[in-house]
C-alpha cells in the first residue's frame, strides 16, 4: 500500500538532502512515498508559518507518482494554512507546467488550489 508521510527520521532526512545536493535548514522537511518497506520517491521542502518552498521531487518521470508526491507536499502546507508556495530552480519548471500547477512564473509560485482538482489537465510527459 502506498503511504505518503513526513519523514520523522532526522538522519534519513539529512541523508536525502545531502544526496540530492539540497542545503538543509531548520525549516526543511522531507515527505517520503513508500510501499511497505520500499521507498518510491520523496519531496524536499522548506515550510514556515507563511510560506513553503518545494525544492526537490523524485521521481519526476513517473507523473502519477510525482503528482501524488507534489499534492501530498502541498497538503502539508494547506493543513498549516500556508497558502503561498514557491518552487525552486532545482526542479524543472516544465514539471509544474505539465501538471498545471504554476500560478505565476515570474514569482515562481504554485497554485495550491490545484491541490483540490484532478490531474486531468496534465499535458503529457516532462
Amino acid at each position: 500500500m502506498l503511504t505518503l508521510s513526513v519523514l520523522k527520521d532526522a538522519d534519513k532526512t539529512a541523508r536525502l538532502f545531502k544526496e540530492s545536493n539540497i542545503e538543509q535548514n531548520e525549516n526543511s522537511l522531507c515527505l517520503l512515498a513508500t510501499d511497505g518497506e520500499s521507498d518510491l520517491g520523496f519531496s524536499l521542502f522548506d515550510i514556515t508559518h507563511d510560506k513553503m518552498v518545494v525544492r526537490y521531487i523524485v521521481p519526476l518521470k513517473d507523473l502519477s507518482l510525482a503528482d501524488g508526491i507534489l499534492r501530498s507536499t502541498l497538503h502539508i502546507a494547506a493543513e498549516r494554512f500556508v497558502m503561498t508556495v514557491y518552487y525552486a530552480d532545482t526542479i524543472p519548471e516544465s514539471f509544474f507546467e505539465t501538471l498545471g500547477f504554476i500560478k505565476n512564473k515570474e514569482e515562481k509560485t504554485l497554485n495550491i488550489d490545484k491541490l483540490f482538482m484532478s490531474c486531468g489537465s496534465c499535458k503529457g510527459e516532462v
